[in-house]
């Protein structure tokens, strides 16, 4: 094994603490999950699981949250009360 060196980046305290809870019950340190992240990286040269964008942040529906927000404030939005429907 090579000589280890420190990597520093910084976390939102919330993923942290569930990264650390998901960590212990798997048996492993946050440092072993990354070392391992890493290897597999290093190893495959790809992100060993899919990435990819939320469609919620996609330019056309931010434009149709936008007017929806614009007719809201202009007092042109109605809304009515309506049954759940689970799936």
């Amino acid at each position: 094994m090579g000589q280890t060196v420190n990597v520093h980046f910084k976390l939102d305290s919330d993923v942290k603490r569930n990264m650390e809870r998901a960590c212990y019950d798997m048996g492993l340190s946050m440092s072993a999950a990354f070392t391992i992240f890493a290897k597999k990286v290093s190893r495959e040269r790809r992100i060993p699981f899919e990435v990819s964008a939320d469609p919620f942040y996609s330019e056309s529906n931010m434009q149709y949250i936008e007017n929806i927000m614009r007719d809201v404030k202009n007092g042109k939005a109605h809304f009515a009360e309506h049954e759940l429907i689970e799936v």
